[in-house]
C-alpha cells in the first residue's frame, strides 16, 4: 500500500507514528511536509514542520514539547544573547542549531530543499519519505492589528512570541502562489493507494500545503479515496490555537465546519472524536463519509487506532 500524507509539525508528526506503527513493513509512506512555517534566523535556514517530523520518527524529538531535540543544551543561544542578538523569543538549541547549519550550508552549495531532507532523513531514518511541499521558498504571514496598527508578521513570531493573543484578521502564504511543487510530490500524490491528511492546522499546515499550484488540484483528482482526521475536539483544538487561523478565513472551530471548509470535492471520508458524533450526520449530508472514534494521541497504541480507522474508512470509500 502506497500512503500519502500531508503534514505539519507536532501533530502531524505524532499522528505519522502511530500510522508507522499501524501498517506494515511493506507499506510505503510519503509525507509531503508544510514548509510554509519556515524562517530565517541568524543567518540559518529553519523548517520547524520539517524537523519536527523527522525527529519525531527518528527518536530525537524532546518529547514533552513536542518539538526541539531531546537532551537538548543551549549554549549558543545563551552566547547570542550576550552579543545582543535576538531573537530571543524562538528557541534554537545547541543540537537543532546544527542541523540547520548543515541544511543552510547544503542550500548555499546549490543543492534543492528536497535534496537536504533526503539527505538529513540519511541519518534520522524516519521510516518514511519525507517530502518538502516545495523548493521554493514560502512563508505564512499573518495580518493583525495591535498598538502598532495594522501589520504583518511572520507566522512563527504570531505563534510563538505572542501565542496567538492577537486576532488574526488574515493568513496569507507568502510566495505559495508562484511556487511549484518540489520533485516527487505530485507523483507521489497521483500514485497513492490512501490519501491522509493527519490532525494537522488546516489552515497553516494541510491549508498551506494545499496552497501550492497543482496540489489541491492533484488531491481532488487522485483516484485514491482522501480521508481526513478532525484536529477539532469538542469545540477546541487538541493541541494549539488553531481556532485563531480558522476564525480568520471564516470557519468554526468545529468538527464538522472543518470537514465542510475541505469540502466533498476533496476529501472522500472524515472522522471526528466521539465526542463529537453529533457532527456525523451533518458531515455526511455534504457528501462526505464520517465516522466517530476516539482521536485522542494519548499513546503511540491510541495513534495507531485512529491510523487504522482512517484507514478502514479510507477502504469504504474507495472510489
Amino acid at each position: 500500500m502506497r500512503i500519502v500524507a500531508l503534514a505539519g509539525g507536532i501533530g502531524g508528526a505524532r499522528f505519522l507514528r502511530g500510522l508507522l506503527a499501524a501498517v506494515g513493513p511493506q507499506d510505503e509512506i510519503t509525507v509531503i511536509g508544510n514548509t510554509g512555517d519556515d524562517i530565517h534566523l541568524y543567518g540559518l535556514k529553519v523548517c520547524p514542520d520539517l524537523d519536527t517530523v523527522m525527529y519525531t520518527l527518528g527518536g530525537g524529538i524532546n518529547e514533552e514539547q513536542g518539538w526541539g531535540r531531546t537532551d537538548e543544551t543551549w549554549s549558543i543561544k545563551a552566547e547570542m544573547k550576550e552579543y545582543g542578538v535576538g531573537p530571543e523569543w524562538f528557541g534554537l538549541g545547541d543540537r537543532d542549531f546544527a542541523t540547520h547549519l548543515v541544511r543552510s550550508q547544503m542550500l548555499t552549495a546549490g543543492y534543492s530543499l528536497s535534496q537536504v531532507t533526503e539527505a538529513l532523513c540519511v541519518r534520522w531514518k524516519p521510516g518514511v519519505r519525507l517530502l518538502p511541499m516545495s523548493d521554493d521558498r514560502v512563508e505564512t504571514h499573518v495580518r493583525i492589528t495591535d498598538e502598532q496598527g495594522t501589520r504583518a508578521i511572520h507566522f512563527q513570531e504570531y505563534w510563538v512570541k505572542l501565542h496567538a493573543a492577537v486576532d488574526a484578521e488574515a493568513i496569507i502564504p507568502v510566495g505559495a502562489d508562484t511556487a511549484k511543487p518540489a520533485p516527487g510530490v505530485l507523483e507521489a500524490i497521483a500514485e497513492a493507494d490512501v490519501i491522509l491528511f493527519p490532525p494537522s492546522n488546516p489552515v497553516v499546515s494541510i491549508g498551506t500545503i494545499l496552497a501550492v499550484p497543482g496540489i489541491r488540484e492533484a488531491v481532488a483528482a487522485a483516484p485514491a479515496p482522501v480521508v481526513g482526521l478532525s484536529p477539532i475536539i469538542g469545540g477546541a483544538p487538541v493541541r494549539g490555537m488553531a481556532d485563531k487561523v480558522l476564525a480568520a478565513v471564516g470557519v468554526e472551530a468545529t468538527a464538522e465546519a472543518v470537514a465542510l471548509n475541505y469540502g466533498a470535492a476533496l476529501i472522500d471520508g472524515w472522522l471526528v472524536d466521539t465526542a463529537d458524533e453529533d457532527a456525523v450526520a451533518t458531515v455526511e449530508a455534504a457528501g462526505i463519509a464520517c465516522r466517530a472514534v476516539p482521536l485522542l494521541m494519548t499513546d503511540v497504541e491510541a495513534t495507531a487506532e485512529m491510523a487504522r480507522a482512517a484507514l478502514t474508512l479510507a477502504e469504504q470509500v474507495r472510489k
